[in-house]
């Protein structure tokens, strides 16, 4: 019996303080659904969910430790249309209360690329890769 093939269709952020994680998010634009959820906060997310949960909670529910936060070795990414729209989304995050820790810059591969950090620390790439189109849906398409 094979597997059905993967899909990422949720990502969930494990965070000390839902409600300003929530906050945070939702100051940068992203679309809140299933208000009604307790200790979770949920987002539109161009064709996935970003979730939001007490570290803790989400650690138990996974069955592992919680541990100190730190680089996790994961980074979200988004790609945004344009070079400015990068620095839009940039200050738009520190606005909110993340911070930046890589400014907008060239990168080696051709785009135009900077991190930001959220309320947790979570790490985010924003760029413009002139190499990943977008589709009619607005979703970015792998060449082949």
């Amino acid at each position: 019996m094979n597997a059905p093939p993967l899909r990422l269709t949720l990502v969930t952020l494990g965070v000390a303080d839902v409600k300003r994680a929530a906050r945070f998010y939702a100051a940068l634009g992203m679309k809140r659904g299933m208000k009604k959820a307790e200790g979770v906060a949920f987002f539109e997310a161009g064709g996935a969910v970003l979730a939001v949960c007490g570290r803790n909670n989400l650690a138990k529910d996974a069955g592992v430790a919680d541990t100190a936060p730190g680089f996790s070795g994961v980074a979200l990414a988004f790609n945004v249309e344009d070079e400015p729209s990068v620095e839009k989304v940039l200050q738009a995050a520190a606005a909110a209360g993340g911070k930046i820790v890589k400014p907008a810059s060239r990168a080696f591969w051709g785009g135009y690329t900077g991190y930001f950090a959220d309320t947790d620390g979570h790490l985010w790439e924003v760029a413009h890769n002139p190499g990943f189109p977008f589709d009619e849906r607005g979703l970015v398409r792998l060449p082949a």
